[in-house]
């Protein structure tokens, strides 16, 4: 199984942004996507930064992977998503439809994100003829589905499985940090650059419940399938993905590299992570259960 870096799901400074991906370089990660998923006002790089930083990146070894918008709202973000599909430099994961009408009609292969939503087969056999080259299980999927969708995945089409970082849980025309600030989402005055993972909510009875990441909800704890790394090798799954948080990942992508290679043992990456997990880790959709469910080894 390959490693891979999902994108940077939150608003960080273009330095920040740089230095990562330099640590990342150095790092065991396979493949890396880049780009800006959730809000188009989040400008720290544009898309000829990204470029740079790929290169940059597919020079230390890594495949590159230009990803897209979850959720398009103006005529100027789908100006902006035909120049990502029309880079001609990376391939491109689509978040949305429309990514994957216009990847289709130039016959650009990519990669279909876990926001598209791909349930069955009849929409797995949709994608492959239209380009597929690779799809992302969509987070609430147990690994029962995913036994099922890989007995009719199509030839040369690979499996990739969010296992590591806070659930994306839903997106929203409304801009939820933008509210909390008690600002409108037109006039937010970027404040998610003062949350670099996201705002936590809780409960009444104080319980972590979600995150706040501008126009998307996340969960409040981590989804952690490091423990079933076995299981998703044995259901067929090429690539692991991790989504980067400002504090730890390279920490965690040595993690999941060491577990791979058999270098530590399931207990002792267990306690690893947790150490790195302040509200503890979840798998239950994984298991087919609330996804609220704390991880079980």
């Amino acid at each position: 199984m390959k490693l891979s870096l999902g994108p940077i799901l939150y608003y960080w400074p273009e330095e920040q942004i740089r230095q990562f991906y330099r640590e990342i370089a150095d790092s065991a990660v396979d493949i890396v996507y880049l780009g800006e998923t959730i809000c188009s006002k989040r400008r720290s790089l544009n898309l000829e930064q990204w470029v740079e930083i790929g290169q940059q990146l597919q020079a230390a070894g890594k495949e590159v992977v230009l990803s897209t918008l979850a959720l398009l709202e103006a005529e100027s973000e789908l100006k902006s998503l035909r120049k990502i599909c029309g880079n001609g430099t990376f391939l491109v994961e689509a978040n949305d439809l429309a990514a994957v009408n216009i990847c289709a009609e130039q016959e650009i292969p990519f990669v279909v994100g876990h926001s598209v939503n791909l349930y069955n087969q009849g929409t797995m056999g949709v994608m492959a003829r239209c380009g597929m080259k690779r799809w992302v299980l969509p987070v609430e999927l147990s690994k029962e589905t995913l036994h099922e969708l890989q007995q009719h995945r199509p030839d040369g089409v690979e499996t990739e499985v969010f296992s590591w970082g806070k659930i994306p849980l839903a997106y929203a025309a409304r801009c939820y940090t933008a509210r909390h600030y008690n600002l409108p989402k037109d006039d937010c005055q970027y404040r998610c650059l003062d949350d670099p993972d996201g705002i936590l909510l809780n409960t009444k009875e104080g319980q972590p419940f979600l995150t706040i990441n501008g126009i998307q909800t996340q969960s409040a704890q981590h989804n952690n399938l490091l423990g079933v790394m076995e299981e998703m090798k044995a259901e067929g799954v090429d690539v692991v993905r991790i989504s980067p948080q400002s504090r730890f990942t390279p920490e965690i992508v040595q993690l999941f590299d060491q577990r791979k290679r058999e270098e530590i043992t399931l207990q002792e990456g267990m306690d690893a992570a947790n150490r790195l997990l302040p509200l503890g880790g979840v798998d239950g959709y994984w298991r087919g259960e609330a996804g609220i469910q704390p991880t079980e080894i």
